[in-house]
This record gives C-alpha cells, sequence and structure tokens, in this order.
C-alpha cells in the first residue's frame, strides 16, 4: 500500500482495503531510476457525505441512522409610523420574540453500484415545535398573542446519485458530480390545517415543493488533511396550490426561490481512528412569486427579500471498529437568516452485499 493509500484511509475513516492486496502482489520490478506508471486509487468510505464525497466502494452498502436538532430564535423590535423628531415617534411598536425547535431522525442507505458511481436515499421523520409571542404596542391597549404550535410526521425523502468523474490520482484533484431530488412527502405550507381567518395552526414538517439540485464536488488530497468544495443550484419546481388560505382569499401558483449553495473546508487526519472537520457553507435563497386570488381580483406579488443562511463547520469522526464510525457535526449559524445551531450525530455502519 502506497503512503498516498494510507494517507485517504487516515483521513476518511476508510475501513475496507479490498484492492490492497492485489496491488502489493502486483508489483513488477524495474530498472533503477524508471518512474513506476501512476496508480489509480480508489476510495473505500463516505465520510464527507453531506458535501457530495467519498463515494462507497463497489458491492458495499451503508446505513446511517441520523439525530439532528436544530434551534432557532428570533428577537425583533419593528416600528411602523412616522418620525417627527429624532426622539418623537408616532405610531405602532411591534415586538417579536419567537424560539423554534425541530427535531429529525433519519435513515440514509448508501449502494456502490460501481467503484465509481453511488445511489442513495433519505427517509426523515421530523418533529417541529415553535412558541410565539408576539406584542403589539400601541397608545392603549396593549396587545399580545402568546401561542404554541407543533407536528410530527414523515418528512421529505430524498433520492440522490453521486459519480466519480475521473481518476482517482496522487497530486490530482478528485471531481464528483451529484444530482439530488427531494420529494414531497412532507407536510408542506399549505397542507396544514388553518383557523377560518387563515392562522395555522400546526407547522409544516417538508417545503411542499420538488426540488432537483445538481451540484459538484471538487475533493484535493494534502498530507494530512483532505480539502473539499461543493458549488451547487438547487431549481425548486413551482406549483398551482388552489388552496383556500383565510376569508375569501386563495393561493394559486406559487414559484419558490431557488437556491445556490457553497460550502467548502478541509477534513483532518489525527491518527488512523480520528478526524476533524472545518468549514463553511452559504445558501443564497431566490425571492418567491406567489398568485393571490379574491372573488373578483387576482393579483401577484413577491416577497421582499432574498435569504441569505450562512454558518461555519465543526466536525468530529471517530472509526469504532472496520464497520462502524461514530460522526458529530455542529453548524454555528452567522447570518441573520441562519438557524442559531444545528446539531447532528451519525453513526454509519456497512456491509458486503456482492
Amino acid at each position: 500500500m502506497t503512503p498516498y493509500q494510507r494517507f485517504i484511509i487516515a483521513v476518511t475513516g476508510a475501513v475496507s482495503l479490498t484492492g490492497a492486496a492485489p496491488l502489493l502482489a502486483q508489483q513488477e520490478i524495474r530498472p533503477v531510476g524508471q518512474e513506476p506508471p501512476p496508480e489509480e486509487v480508489q476510495f473505500n468510505v463516505q465520510s464527507l457525505a453531506e458535501y457530495g464525497g467519498v463515494l462507497t466502494p463497489r458491492g458495499r452498502l451503508m446505513l446511517e441512522p441520523e439525530f439532528q436538532y436544530t434551534h432557532e430564535s428570533i428577537n425583533r423590535m419593528t416600528f411602523e409610523g412616522v418620525k417627527i423628531l429624532s426622539t418623537l415617534l408616532i405610531g405602532v411598536f411591534t415586538a417579536q420574540d419567537l424560539k423554534r425547535d425541530s427535531y429529525m431522525a433519519a435513515l440514509t442507505g448508501r449502494l456502490g453500484v460501481t467503484d465509481r458511481l453511488e445511489l442513495e436515499m433519505k427517509v426523515p421523520y421530523v418533529y417541529r415545535t415553535e412558541t410565539q409571542n408576539i406584542t403589539v404596542a400601541e397608545v392603549n391597549p396593549e396587545f399580545t398573542i402568546d401561542r404554541t404550535l407543533s407536528n410530527q410526521s414523515l418528512g421529505d425523502i430524498e433520492v440522490a446519485a453521486h459519480y466519480q468523474l475521473n481518476r482517482a490520482r496522487e497530486g490530482r484533484p478528485i471531481y464528483i458530480g451529484n444530482l439530488r431530488y427531494k420529494s414531497t412527502t412532507g407536510d408542506g405550507p399549505f397542507d396544514i390545517s388553518r383557523d377560518s381567518a387563515g392562522i395555522a395552526r400546526e407547522l409544516p414538517t417538508g417545503t411542499g415543493f420538488q426540488a432537483i439540485e445538481p451540484s459538484l464536488t471538487v475533493l484535493f488530497p494534502s498530507a494530512p488533511a483532505v480539502y473539499f468544495a461543493n458549488l451547487g443550484y438547487t431549481y425548486n419546481l413551482s406549483d398551482t396550490v388552489n388552496r383556500n388560505v383565510g376569508g375569501d382569499i386563495f393561493v394559486g401558483k406559487v414559484d419558490p426561490g431557488d437556491v445556490v449553495r457553497v460550502s467548502f473546508g478541509m477534513a483532518y487526519a489525527i491518527n488512523p481512528r480520528t478526524s476533524f472537520t472545518l468549514g463553511y457553507k452559504n445558501d443564497f435563497i431566490g425571492k418567491t412569486r406567489t398568485e393571490y386570488f379574491t372573488p373578483d381580483t387576482g393579483s401577484t406579488t413577491q416577497s421582499s427579500r432574498t435569504l441569505n443562511v450562512g454558518a461555519m463547520l465543526l466536525g468530529w469522526s471517530y472509526q469504532l471498529n472496520p464497520d462502524t464510525a461514530i460522526n458529530l457535526n455542529l453548524e454555528f449559524g452567522i447570518t441573520d437568516d441562519a438557524p442559531d445551531t444545528v446539531l447532528t450525530l451519525r453513526v454509519p455502519f456497512g456491509m458486503d452485499l456482492f
């Protein structure tokens, strides 16, 4: 086994050494000073799955139970009215305090169809809760809303394919093409129950719209680290809702904003069993267009702004045995639109099918 292969196994937590013995056995005796031909390096585990990373080898099935906790808080004060002087405001103050918590349990399966093609499927179950405290301070009286919403159900099932575009050779980057599809099996924003005024009585557990995401991942090994970068575009498919959202207002066609996704970082091997990941990711979400209809009129509105969701990534991985690992990832939101924290625990384990 070459030093480059040992390095890749240490960083990615690779556990299957299939093909290592034939490489050693097929070494030829060459004249002194003659450079051997470059060897293709076979990667054996997908330790950077969330970025479209190292592929699962042919015939191997990886099952990955996952638990994810997301916390988001919004504490905001707004003013609507007229400013007469710097110290005199005439209008309405609104204080908004929201706390959102989401718990997701998921099972992901990855199958290595060939050494360069991998298929993936993820089935999540989501529980969400939200506490709202909204105060509208007028001259008299003061109006306050306190309520708690929750919901739990199957989330949006995802399927994906990953293909390694070039041969993995020492000193060269590896390019991996990814294609992901997200379904609408979860409860979307227009699937949940509402009262006569159109106010939601529960929370959605899915986006409510199908999405297709092509992306490209680049991996560059540089001992003792592997640098990674991912660039993707999520195309959210528009849909005609035709739902009453309160009173005489109907929602027609909705076109969610598309998303440009960027992430980069490095995975660093501490020893053959332990590694950690440092990185950054950013989602740029476009504006959403929505058609509203009343009995005699119709109009199209557009969301007032785009969203910028940026987070720092910190991860840790430990290889328990040749078939099982523990991965712990933490995201810190650094933009106003990002969740405060996202904590993810994964325990992938593998088996050979063919």
